[in-house]
């Protein structure tokens, strides 16, 4: 037999999902479809390999998908598949921020699930690629690929390059709350809204961007090195080009999401993401992943996993460095080599090399001696997580709140109640808001927002005005990576459902203990219980549409905040 037959063969002999479109009569009308798409009469006998792109021009996170795709592309049809484009959705965070469209972010996650979902069953792709470069739409991609459980790959799109002056994102929202405190001025804020964002690529900080795309490559979707490359870069066009590769050795191995997407490999990106520093949307996503596979995740193992993880890295919002800046010194890779040594990971998990974590990481190097990113662990600026799952009458099911250290790790103070993130904006900006108080942010769970926006305006305000020290903030919604301070998000039960933060008055008093783990409010329990048979729960904010149908679907945040799973 020659080789061209034992190609074709092979390729035969992977392709388990796109052989209705190959053979006999009855299939011309498929052939005559993808013919028109450029399909020849070789590509129907190879595996097709869906790759879903984020690309869209309303966020730099995305903008360069389009061609990371196409090396993608490549790569699958230089090692013997037919890879087939197709894109799903992305919606830009840090656009929609303190609007009424903010509350579609956590929405789209599911939509880009829904999506991949939709177009890889329906076409039979018989393997994925998903490349994502922002917030949503990674967990998004992991979640469409774990439904489908087909040889897949994630690529992270890379982050994006520091602004002048070493400004990101993130210095604009606190240039904000600069200007309302009058230490900036308006020219001085365009300044730095500016050069911020100077191209391409995921936000810079360890913010949730570069969390999820940290957590995915721990979890062994990705490549190695994958989460830690510039976006526009060389390295990034060759993570895309061995992913096509990769996804056709998958093929050849049969390995599926989960296979790899066990509970032993959650665990190990609960330990990287706590390592980085990262964003308290892992809880989130991480919780929400795993129960697309049906791991038995909950906020039970974050504060297992959590008393036993130091904080290593100084890193933004709360440290001192950038994505690009661990990038050259190495990325994550060293930072699970020492890990692995240390036996805090599980290195036997399987990954989608096709090999082991241990396997990837028997030749990495370390970083270099004088690198001041990463902490040693017997100086971690932390000795445990700063994600603190934190629980009590005020938040019944839970809540996560992001305590470096830095800000305290206790705080008590009367409650400054406001419906909804826009009355707190103005409350901060205008000096409603004191020192020693703790603001409530309710009404923005993801049934009652719904779609639990993120407070990063708030959040920032509040640094912007010199508050960081002095004020708590609660809420029911949640953060976005690059807030930071004293702040406890996803609330549950959330406030539509009935739960306590629904009932807090102006100047209760709240307290904070990140050391006990508990959130409290200090009220007596027959006053709360006049309380609760005075409420009404408020009537939906939408009654059509994705927000309504959204808000009927999606479970509490504590579960994941999950749209499949209230379904029987």
């Amino acid at each position: 037999m020659s080789n061209d037959s034992n190609n074709n063969q092979n390729n035969l002999n992977l392709r388990k999902h796109s052989s209705q479109v190959v053979d006999g009569v009855e299939c011309a009308p498929a052939r005559a479809m993808l013919r028109a798409v450029g399909f020849t009469d070789e590509d129907f006998k190879k595996p097709q390999v869906g790759i879903a792109s984020t690309w869209a021009n309303v966020t730099p996170c995305n903008m360069h998908i389009d061609g990371l795709a196409r090396d993608a592309e490549s790569g699958v049809n230089a090692a013997g598949g037919k890879g087939v484009i197709f894109n799903t959705i992305t919606i830009s965070d840090g656009i929609a921020n303190g609007t009424e469209g903010m509350k579609y972010s956590m929405v789209s996650r599911e939509i880009i699930a829904d999506s991949i979902e939709a177009v890889a069953g329906c076409e039979g792709f018989d393997g994925l690629i998903a490349i994502g470069g922002c917030d949503k739409n990674m967990p998004g991609c992991i979640m469409g690929l774990a439904r489908l459980n087909r040889p897949s790959i994630f690529v992270y799109g890379g982050s994006i390059q520091p602004g002048k002056g070493h400004t990101d994102v993130i210095s604009v929202f606190e240039a904000v709350g600069q200007h309302a405190k009058g230490e900036l001025n308006e020219i001085q804020v365009k300044q730095i809204e500016e050069v911020a964002i100077p191209g391409p690529g995921s936000c810079g900080g360890m913010y949730t961007a570069n969390t999820m795309a940290s957590a995915i490559e721990a979890l062994g979707m990705s490549l190695p090195g994958s989460s830690a490359q510039d976006a526009v870069s060389q390295e990034k066009q060759d993570d895309c080009t061995r992913a096509g590769e990769a996804v056709l050795n998958l093929l050849r191995l049969d390995i599926k999401p989960r296979d790899i997407m066990t509970k032993a490999a959650f665990e190990n990106a609960i330990k990287v993401v706590i390592v980085l520093g990262g964003s308290t949307n892992a809880v989130l996503h991480l919780i929400g992943m795993a129960r697309t596979v049906d791991v038995d995740l909950s906020l039970d193992d974050f504060v297992r996993i959590g008393k036993e993880t130091p904080l290593l890295a100084d890193l933004r919002p709360s440290g001192k460095y950038m994505m690009s800046e661990l990038v050259a010194i190495g990325g994550i890779q060293p930072l699970m080599k020492r890990m692995l040594d240390a036996g805090m990971l599980d290195g036997s998990c399987l990954t989608v090399t096709g090999k082991t974590l241990a396997e990837n990481l028997a030749n990495v190097q370390d970083y270099p001696a004088d690198q001041q990113i990463i902490m040693p662990f017997d100086a971690p600026i932390k000795k445990d997580s700063h994600l603190v799952i934190l629980k009590g009458n005020l938040a019944s099911e839970g809540s996560v709140a992001k305590i470096t250290g830095k800000e305290g790790l206790r705080f008590e103070g009367p409650a400054r109640v406001f419906e909804g993130e826009e009355g707190a904006m103005a409350g901060i900006l205008n000096g409603e808001v004191q020192a020693g108080e703790v603001v409530v942010i309710r009404g923005e769970g993801p049934k009652g927002g719904p779609g639990m926006r993120e407070m990063l305006k708030p959040t920032s305000a509040i640094m912007g005005k010199g508050l960081g020290q002095s004020v708590a903030l609660i809420t029911d919604g949640r953060f976005s990576g690059g807030s930071h301070g004293f702040v406890v998000g996803h609330v549950t039960p959330e406030a539509f459902e009935g739960g306590l933060i629904g009932l807090v008055n102006t100047g209760d008093r709240i307290s904070i203990d990140a050391v006990s783990r508990e959130i409290t409010l200090h009220v007596d329990e027959a006053e709360l219980a006049t309380r609760r048979a005075n409420w009404t729960r408020p009537a939906p904010k939408y009654t059509r549409g994705v927000l309504a149908k959204y808000a009927r679907l999606v479970s509490s945040a504590s579960t994941g905040a999950l749209t499949d799973v209230n379904l029987d």
